[in-house]
């Protein structure tokens, strides 16, 4: 029900909307400490009304980042490859889901994000606490418990729009915080767990 509401409202955005957003996003995404550091990222393409990252992907890759985007696989998880600008993205359609843009190049495998410094995640809200709510696929929980199993501690940064910072999202036990969202309006730093 609260995904479909999310849903709902960025769905009601225009293109110059999502446009418009997305400039402001990098700008202030870029802000952010953990960003001027990192030497790889792992990023996704934004698709639809989902706040936009092609600027930010753009901007990391000239600076010199190494900038990792994720490839479904069926069972929903994720491997990875490498970005190499905007020409290196295929479409990819996966059965009755959208549509997404993918790497073209060599898959890296679903341990490749574990070599990031920063990991951007999707969502479609974070509360308070810095608990994401995802579209449900479950996809970026695995991503998550491969990080942690594997020792790794990326900075993990959640992309929003302004009003998808809200006071709580509902939480599983498996969940686990983000250390920072940004909005077009500017970032919100959490407290480490």
């Amino acid at each position: 029900m609260l995904r479909r509401e999310f849903l709902t409202v960025r769905n009601g955005l225009t293109a110059d909307d999502v446009d418009t957003t997305a400039r402001k996003l990098a700008e202030r995404a870029l802000e952010l400490p953990e960003l001027a550091h990192a030497r790889t990222v792992a990023a996704y393409v934004s698709v639809g009304s989902e706040p936009g990252t092609r600027a930010l992907l753009d901007t990391l890759r000239a600076r010199g980042v190494r900038v990792l985007l994720p490839a479904l696989l069926p069972d929903n998880d994720l491997d990875w490859g490498e970005y190499a600008g905007p020409d290196s993205l295929v479409r990819v359609q996966h059965g009755g889901k959208m549509a997404l843009f993918e790497p073209a190049g060599a898959r890296l495998g679903p341990e490749a994000v574990t070599a990031a410094d920063v990991v951007l995640l999707p969502g479609l809200a974070v509360d308070a606490r810095g608990m994401r709510l995802g579209r449900g696929g479950g996809s970026y929980d695995r991503v998550l418990a491969r990080l942690e199993r594997a020792g790794a501690h990326p900075r993990l940064v959640v992309l929003l729009y302004d009003a998808e910072v809200v006071a709580r999202v509902p939480a599983e036990a498996h969940d686990k915080p983000v250390h920072a969202v940004v909005t077009p309006r500017g970032v919100r730093h959490f407290p480490s767990t």
